[in-house]
């Protein structure tokens, strides 16, 4: 280990002897100094030194070796130290990628303060393979922005051809109306991410997340009982984003056999409204409307960015708040909910099958959160 101190924290010394990391409320934390030399020793900590050599530089300030791991475990304790070590794999990066990258190496930093957690988590992004299935307003924009966050491998998968009403800032541009869909939204990831690895082994392997983000009238809460039963099959975590009329919604996100599933939303749909089976069917078919569907800009681009939020937070380690549920976003008062979702006991998504009295296998579900009994 090579200690250093996180760039992403600033310092500023509150008195003589009272030095404070970070500004926000959710970092800042303070670390007390009562010996002159420890302000030196803090100059120390460039990531040059592996830790005897750090304790021998720190002699020489008149520092003993019990003192140096006092200071360094307490700025630990406070999220500031790193690891520089962990550092030197992503040195293989161009020099331009890395530089692009280097804030959300940062941000990593930080939502994950374990000393060399953020190179660690930012390679593994770099590792993941997302799918996603719809390349419109908010489909391309997720693509590109996950791109743009270091996912090493982002696919689009559409057909048919750019229409004005596909193209965002974000996503696919105006000037690709006309070119296949599919095209033009890996022409968007490969503007977010020019520094992206090509790797052909990652390509072929089952993607370790698909975002659901269709066009028109399929968008929002529209999930598409095919698609749900064939991503539930396969194993693969989901997640659904869209806008429909004026409330973009990103969730449920789906964890296979352990949360709540599309199919689940539309089955808690059908119980309020015993007709949203015939209804659903007729918005999945495409035949519903006529024209362009609503999808304002700005909410198009909310959700693509909150659900590329969720997709990242999944493959960084975290459970985001979509998972056994979903958030909402309107553009009517630019309010943001999150909805709750339970498996519905008739869709089968959450059963596990467990040994009864004389070795039958029954099916259980755990009423309360529809979790894995």
């Amino acid at each position: 280990m090579r200690p250093c101190l996180k760039p992403a924290l600033r310092r500023a010394w509150r008195d003589r002897h009272t030095l404070q990391f970070g500004v926000g409320r959710a970092h800042a934390a303070v670390v007390e100094s009562a010996e002159p030399a420890d302000a030196a020793f803090l100059d120390l900590l460039d990531g040059t030194r592996e830790l005897p050599a750090l304790t021998a530089a720190a002699a020489g300030l008149d520092l003993p070796a019990e003192r140096v791991g006092l200071l360094l475990e307490r700025l630990e304790r406070v999220g500031a130290l790193d690891d520089a070590d962990a550092r030197r794999p992503l040195l293989e990066l161009p020099p331009a990628e890395l530089a692009r990258l280097g804030p959300d190496l940062a941000a990593l930093s930080l939502a994950h303060p374990e000393p060399g957690r953020g190179p660690e988590l930012l390679l593994a992004r770099r590792r993941a393979r997302v799918r996603v299935r719809g390349g419109g307003r908010v489909g391309g924009a997720i693509a590109a922005v996950l791109a743009a966050s270091g996912v090493g491998l982002v696919e689009v998968v559409d057909s048919g051809s750019v229409l004005e009403q596909d193209t965002s800032p974000c996503g696919v541009l105006i000037a690709d109306t006309g070119r296949p869909r599919a095209a033009a939204a890996r022409a968007a990831v490969r503007r977010a991410a020019p520094g992206r690895p090509d790797d052909g082994a990652a390509a072929r392997r089952v993607p370790d997340l698909v975002v659901v983000a269709p066009r028109g009238d399929a968008a929002g809460l529209l999930a598409d009982p095919g698609l749900s039963r064939e991503l539930l099959h396969a194993g693969v975590p989901h997640l659904y984003a869209g806008v429909l009329e004026t409330l973009g919604t990103v969730g449920p996100f789906v964890l296979p056999g352990r949360s709540a599933c599309g199919n689940c939303l539309s089955q808690h749909r059908a119980d309020e409204d015993p007709a949203w089976p015939r209804l659903l069917a007729q918005h999945c078919s495409g035949r519903s409307g006529s024209g362009s569907a609503a999808c304002d800009s700005a909410l198009a681009t909310t959700v693509a960015g909150l659900a590329a939020l969720h997709c990242l937070m999944f493959l960084d380690g975290a459970s985001p708040p979509s998972l056994g549920g979903w958030a909402e976003v309107s553009m009517l008062d630019g309010s943001m909910r999150r909805r709750p979702l339970e498996a519905h006991p008739d869709c089968g998504c959450c059963w596990k099958p467990v040994p009864a009295a004389g070795g039958t296998m029954m099916a259980t579900l755990d009423p309360p959160t529809g979790r894995q009994a």
